[in-house]
């Protein structure tokens, strides 16, 4: 009995010890057979780390295909805090901690966090400054980046030298969290040349975290902040890569497992032509501060937008410099506004729409006489005649009118056209409006009209007198140097007001078209505006005898090679109390089958016809040359630096460009448009400038606590030997 009872007991304890090995060996077939995959793909994940490669953005082109905005490699050292912060404690088993005052639901509280600036310095400075590769930072911006954007590394050291990343490569730190980088940059090729245009880049204000903490490293991508970097920024930017690398359980690196290379934006060709660009930029040099377009009247086509002074865009790759910054914006000569999309008095070269507005109303045939000035109400306009003690035009058709810029006539046309019909053609001439140029800091200018005057002025009635004011350029009137060279282009064509292109086409890195936007039609002045052919070519007729006939106040624009047709203006401006013109030219060539259509604004200048006249025949002669095969060398231009000094005239000898100055303090000048002046701007029609640029990546200067002290390096023995024989004094000869 009790032999058949520790039998059984036998084989019960062998059942169950079988069952125990079958439930361990289904288990671990359960583990390594059926879910091996993946159970070794979630330890890879656990011992892998992921690198975000920023994306490569696409090239800024001309019209003919040369670059104009590249990329350049950039190595860079980061700190890659949260790592750094790691491995700190576990070598010291504790973190120190720094409080900070915070607003909590409203409330002020002092809160505690880790205290990264102790962290790194006892961390990573020292090992630095032995190898003498440390360099002073920002501590208060290296707490408050651990504190707000601890998924983005910390930019300790941007555009390191071969020498010196050659140093941090040899000695491979192998210090926690830090790493040396390759990015790309922006490389604006051609330094200053349409940097008002290119506008520049920068790291993202805000980082898309749920992006970042997809990636144990992120590297975020830089973005466009103005101009065509950001309007075209979606087509640019292109698509970051990874990099996937594998850990050991130690933590070290030991290889790269898989890579995605990152993809390179859409290329952006604008309709500038680099070549045109150039020779612009080159004549208004000539003056201080000015503006310059020239665009295809066929098409309106922006070929060339210039604008003095400048900057170079190369200044805030990687970062600009907090001094650099300072200047730019403290410099009172506005570097950075685009004059070519600001609003001024457009003086004289008003009279062209006023001219269009006539012939709208069917007035374009009728005559009207120079007394010396016209009587409106109280105030007697005077015509520049008067004021410079010359005998009256006596009776003018439009053609001449427009060629001795008769202010008289005007005022008179102007009224028997009617303000309506000035506002009329203006409005399809897109004065009064943004054009919708891809650019900011465009202004609309104003055309005024009863209406504009009730909005700003509840009580006060137009009158016969602003109507003449307008009809001359000044008073209310606000037009942009763009504007003013799309009104030139439509007469140039014949009719057709078209609206800007500055974007021609967009194409992908392998050559595909991926977007391209057709010439788009304003409006058709003999057809919307009932003006017929023969009544249209009196305009044309009358900008062709201001250069071609004599007498006329634009013969210093006449060029050989091509027929120029034109208008000058000269608008009265103070600044401070000091006088302070704008003058314009605008003009058109060749007169017969026209290809260009210019306008150039220079403020702080004696006359249209003595200052810019000259600068837009300059850049007109140098066009007809390189389409006689003198094209100009592209060069690297540096910023065009400003002034407020007074141009009296402008000539080029052989190309270089002669100007005579005169004391900026000095009150008298005397204006070649007189007339201009007899009626000042009016107080409410302010200039628009371009509002200020966004703040680009500016560098930090660095802190107390953010001091380094880089210890000497000792030279290898045959250095020290080198050195001491270099020291030794010559011998004097007997």
């Amino acid at each position: 009995m009790f032999r058949r009872r520790a039998t059984f007991r036998l084989y019960f304890l062998g059942a169950l010890t079988l069952l125990a090995l079958a439930v361990v060996t289904a288990k671990l077939w359960y583990v390594q057979i059926l879910k091996g995959d993946e159970y070794r793909m979630r330890l890879n994940l656990r011992s892998q780390v992921t690198v975000r490669i920023p994306a490569v953005r696409g090239e800024i082109c001309d019209r003919n295909g040369i670059p104009l905005v590249q990329n350049r490699p950039s190595f860079d050292v980061d700190f890659y805090l949260p790592s750094t912060v790691r491995a700190y404690k576990q070598i010291n088993g504790r973190v120190p901690q720094t409080t900070y005052r915070a607003t909590v639901y409203n409330m002020a509280k002092d809160l505690s966090e880790d205290d990264v600036v102790t962290v790194v310095k006892e961390s990573i400075i020292p090992r630095l400054e032995d190898l003498g590769l440390a360099q002073d930072f920002n501590a208060r911006k290296l707490q408050l980046h651990y504190r707000h954007n601890v998924e983005v590394p910390f930019r300790y050291r941007r555009d390191l030298d071969f020498d010196t990343m050659a140093r941090f490569s040899e000695n491979n730190l192998l210090l926690p969290g830090v790493t040396v980088s390759m990015n790309p940059v922006r490389y604006y090729v051609y330094g200053a040349l349409a940097a008002h245009l290119l506008g520049y880049v920068g790291v993202p204000r805000e980082i898309n975290r749920e992006e970042a903490a997809k990636f144990t490293y992120y590297q975020p991508d830089m973005e466009g902040k103005s101009q065509i970097e950001l309007y075209a920024n979606n087509w640019l930017k292109g698509t970051p890569g990874v990099r996937t690398l594998q850990r050991n359980v130690k933590g070290a690196t030991e290889g790269e497992v898989a890579f995605t290379p990152p993809k390179v934006g859409d290329n952006v060709h604008l309709t500038i032509d680099a070549r045109i660009q150039y020779i612009a930029e080159k004549a208004l040099r000539s003056v201080t501060r000015a503006a310059a377009v020239v665009v295809n009247p066929n098409n309106g086509d922006i070929l060339a937008m210039a604008s003095v002074p400048s900057f170079d865009p190369n200044k805030f790759i990687p970062v600009i410099s907090g001094k650099d910054w300072a200047n730019l914006i403290k410099d009172t000569t506005d570097p950075l506004t685009n004059r070519a999309l600001g609003a001024y008095a457009p003086g004289s070269t008003y009279k062209i729409v006023t001219s269009l507005a006539g012939l709208h109303a069917g007035i374009g045939q009728k005559k009207f006489t120079c007394t010396g000035g016209v009587q409106y109400g109280n105030k007697y306009m005077q015509c520049w005649v008067t004021q410079k003690h010359m005998k009256p035009h006596g009776t003018l058709n439009l053609v001449d009118a427009l060629k001795v810029s008769c202010n008289a006539f005007f005022y008179q046309y102007g009224n028997a056209a009617g303000i309506e019909q000035i506002d009329t053609v203006g409005n399809m001439l897109g004065l009064g409006q943004k054009s919708g140029v891809p650019l900011s800091g465009e202004s609309a200018g104003i055309l005024p009209s009863p209406e504009w005057l009730k909005k700003i002025s509840p009580t006060e009635r137009w009158s016969g007198g602003y109507t003449a004011n307008v009809s001359i350029g000044q008073g209310f009137v606000l037009a942009s140097p763009l504007q003013m060279a799309l009104v030139t282009a439509a007469v140039a064509n014949g009719g057709t007001a078209y609206y800007p292109r500055l974007i021609d086409r967009i194409v992908s890195p392998d050559g595909h078209l991926v977007f391209q936007e057709p010439p788009k039609v304003r409006s058709n002045l003999l057809e919307d505006g009932k003006i017929t052919e023969n009544d249209f070519q009196l305009v044309r007729k009358g900008m062709w005898s201001v250069v071609n006939a004599s007498g006329g106040s634009g013969s210093r624009a006449r060029i050989s090679g091509a027929v120029v047709a034109g208008k000058t203006g000269t608008a009265q401006f103070w600044r401070s109390g000091v006088k302070d013109n704008r003058v314009w030219f605008v003009a058109f060539a060749p007169f017969d089958k026209p290809k260009y259509a210019v306008c150039v604004m220079v403020e702080g200048a004696k006359s249209g016809g003595g200052v810019a006249a000259p600068i837009v025949g300059n850049i007109l002669q140098n066009i007809i040359n390189m389409e006689n095969g003198q094209v100009p060398k592209l060069t690297v231009l540096p910023p065009a630096s400003g002034s407020f000094s007074q141009v009296d005239s402008v000539s080029y000898a052989q190309n270089v460009a002669v100007t005579r100055n005169t004391d900026p303090e000095n009150n008298e000048i005397v204006d070649e448009e007189t007339a201009d002046t007899a009626a000042p701007p009016d107080s409410r029609a302010v200039e628009r400038r371009q509002e200020p640029s966004p703040r680009p990546d500016v560098s930090d200067e660095a802190d107390a606590a953010g001091r380094v002290r880089n210890r000497p390096k000792n030279k290898p023995g045959f250095g020290k030997l080198f050195d001491f024989l270099q020291r030794q004094p010559k011998k004097s000869n007997p």
